[in-house]
């Protein structure tokens, strides 16, 4: 097999069937003998012409009987190269060759779509690093809502990106957030709820059986009558999670338009930080961490909330 693991969007890679793979569909011997690009990539690469078999395209069903070459043209993520690559500052917590450790801010939204085609992380990550033009998605692996902040970790590479989503799958990426819920929470506990696209109002989500799975575990921090402080930790990665689920509590958090109550706390966004990213890097194979300090904002209102609490304990 005549194959780089390393070689870019665009090279080509010549392989040949082993014949033990007699019998087996082309997009499942691909998979297997790419295993660091995933099966829908491949597929994708297949169905756009760039997979060659006896020097013609081929069809992701044919059967293989062992001993064909294969040509491959890797195909670059055509949404990601669509993208205006834009100087807009980044916090960049760790670089290397695999990978980008990104403390977000919150107001950023990560990834261009309806209503915000520029402006983005995505954006700036296209000009701080223009490779990622030929990663799926501009390397992104995972998100974090607009309004809320940290850490978020982001694939240079294919086989890096492909490891990572591998990774969110196995559930070996520990995602920790701070969140501060209206009202008192006197314990920690476990939400396990369906998460799917409300019935109704379309832009948010719902608890509904039809949803996908998600788990929220969570510890209070501190309690302060009106609101708590928590520790959230995510067995899944659905959109709005812990937004949803802690609602479901009766205990959005505080600030947050979609599934708050616009009364109590005052705090311009929904009060929700990132704080602790690990996992196992995709080139060492060795478990990494990272931490976030609280954003001014959030720091500024748990200060207001323990100098209150003092006063009237006085």
């Amino acid at each position: 097999m005549n194959y780089n693991p390393d070689a870019a969007a665009g090279d080509r890679l010549a392989l040949i069937i082993p014949v033990e793979f007699a019998g087996m569909r082309l997009d499942r011997a691909l998979a297997q003998l790419l295993p660091e690009h995933s099966r829908s990539r491949i597929r994708a690469w297949i169905d756009a012409g760039r997979v060659l078999l006896a020097g013609a395209p081929a069809d992701a069903s044919r059967k293989v009987g062992g001993g064909e070459h294969v040509l491959v043209h890797p195909l670059s993520d055509p949404a990601a190269a669509s993208f205006m690559p834009q100087a807009l500052p980044l916090t960049i917590v760790h670089e290397d060759e695999a990978i980008l450790v990104i403390d977000k801010p919150a107001g950023l939204v990560v990834h261009p779509g309806s209503g915000n085609r520029d402006g983005t992380l995505a954006n700036a990550l296209l000009h701080h690093a223009p490779q990622l033009a030929a990663v799926a998605r501009a390397g992104i692996v995972h998100r974090l809502d607009k309004d809320t902040s940290g850490l978020l970790v982001v694939a240079k590479t294919e086989i890096a990106q492909t490891d990572l989503v591998r990774q969110l799958q196995a559930k070996t990426v520990h995602r920790e957030y701070l969140a501060l819920a209206t009202g008192d929470i006197a314990r920690g506990g476990a939400i396990d709820a369906p998460i799917g696209r409300h019935p109704v109002r379309r832009t948010s989500m719902a608890i509904v059986a039809s949803g996908k799975a998600a788990v929220t575990r969570y510890d209070v921090r501190e309690r302060f009558g009106d609101c708590t402080l928590l520790a959230c930790r995510l067995e899944t990665g659905r959109t709005h999670q812990i937004r949803v689920h802690l609602t479901s509590l009766g205990h959005p958090l505080v600030g947050d338009p979609t599934y708050g109550k616009r009364r109590g706390i005052a705090f311009g966004r929904q009060a929700l930080h990132a704080w602790r990213l690990g996992l196992i890097h995709p080139s060492t194979k060795k478990s990494v961490q990272w931490e976030s300090q609280l954003p001014s904002d959030f720091a500024s209102l748990l200060a207001t909330l323990r100098g209150r609490a003092g006063s009237d304990a006085r």
